[in-house]
């Protein structure tokens, strides 16, 4: 299930919601996610934000440009385990000429799992900074 809001606090632009269930292949010998599939979970969050406002990814980067993660920062509070249903909530909190900043977070229910911020920034074919495709 996809959802797309307005956001509920005046830190976010724009807020996303992704359900998702943790696949058995994203886990570990103990069946808990294994910490970089994370940011899998983060990766989906954006392109389906996107996507909600009408933006196909593929379609951004057809057209030269390229969304490139230039800083991560996670923190980890709880495993989700396989099978579980997990929800992504992706928040932009700031958009400039070439790059913009994201929130995540995951819960299972009722529980903070992780939480994580990214810059990200728009570059062109030959890795150059370029301006961002109008999201609005």
């Amino acid at each position: 299930m996809i959802v797309a809001s307005e956001p509920d606090d005046s830190s976010s632009l724009l807020r996303h919601q992704l359900e998702l269930r943790v696949a058995y292949q994203e886990t570990d010998g103990q069946r808990r996610v294994h910490h970089a599939n994370y940011l899998n979970y983060f990766e989906r969050g954006r392109v389906e934000m996107l996507r909600s406002i009408g933006h196909d990814y593929k379609a951004i980067e057809d057209s030269g440009k390229m969304l490139v993660v230039t800083e991560m920062k996670v923190r980890y509070y709880a495993p989700a385990d396989f099978d579980d249903l997990l929800t992504v909530t992706t928040d932009v909190l700031e958009v400039r000429k070439v790059r913009m900043r994201h929130r995540y977070r995951i819960h299972r229910g009722d529980s903070l799992l992780v939480e994580a911020d990214s810059m990200i920034a728009c570059v062109d074919r030959r890795g150059k900074p370029a301006r961002l495709p109008d999201l609005g």
